[in-house]
């Protein structure tokens, strides 16, 4: 594959950078290689060093970033009664019980995230095989399922993201928009990566994040020091 001339010289920053010991440097850097003409998403990944086909080293979580993702969630709220007016008044963009979930097996899937009260997972079960391939599966763990609608609908706008280990170890997280500050951007992802960190597993042994990586939706990846960035942010 041959690059563009924008490509090649953001890739030649981050080759001379080298491993970068500074999340705020990093930051620096990811905005500078981020040339696209729309607003690319800046995201983390790590590799881990976990094994994820042992239940007792799985990797997951949820975080709120203080300054957003960027995105504008679409949230789709299943739910029955008194919780439909509670749903809405928080915001949420769709609202219905066996009617989207109708719409859903007919092939629907306007929304960025669902949330579902507890009453609603015996139809909501059926879509386990639409929705979960694409992450959108409502869980306890996540706080997706609950009766607590309002609170859900709340986070997920205000910037609430989660994150689990891929089948290689791996975790990626969108952090912000190359539009947000460097100020925005280094509280994001410190945010995150606390997170990440207290999401070690007992089970996990030796080094836990082995690399870590920082990149606009179409840059090359700014490659970080774990232990210099995990020391900085416990200080």
């Amino acid at each position: 594959m041959k690059h563009g001339k924008k490509y090649r010289a953001s890739a030649d920053l981050a080759l001379k950078a080298g491993l970068v010991q500074d999340l705020v440097q990093a930051i620096k850097l990811v905005k500078q290689t981020a040339c696209a003409k729309f607003d690319e998403t800046i995201v983390v990944s790590s590799h881990l060093g976990v094994d994820p086909r042992h239940s007792d080293q799985l990797v997951r979580g949820t975080v709120i970033l203080p300054h957003g993702t960027g995105k504008s969630l679409r949230v789709l709220v299943l739910c029955k009664g008194e919780k439909d007016k509670e749903a809405r008044a928080a915001g949420a963009d769709h609202v219905g019980a066996e009617d989207y979930v109708k719409k859903i097996q007919d092939g629907w899937l306007e929304v960025d995230a669902i949330v579902a009260t507890p009453d609603m997972m015996g139809e909501v079960g059926k879509l386990g095989r639409v929705l979960g391939p694409r992450g959108l599966m409502p869980n306890p763990k996540s706080g997706t399922v609950t009766f607590d609608v309002s609170k859900a609908v709340k986070e997920l706008k205000a910037g609430k993201i989660e994150f689990r280990v891929d089948k290689g170890s791996n975790v990626h997280a969108p952090v912000g928009k190359a539009s947000f500050s460097e100020e925005k951007l280094v509280e994001n992802a410190a945010t995150f990566l606390r997170e990440l960190l207290r999401a070690r597993p007992q089970a996990a042994k030796g080094q836990y994040i082995k690399s870590l990586t920082l990149s606009a939706t179409m840059g090359p990846g700014i490659t970080l020091d774990p232990a210099a960035v995990a020391s900085s942010l416990n200080r």
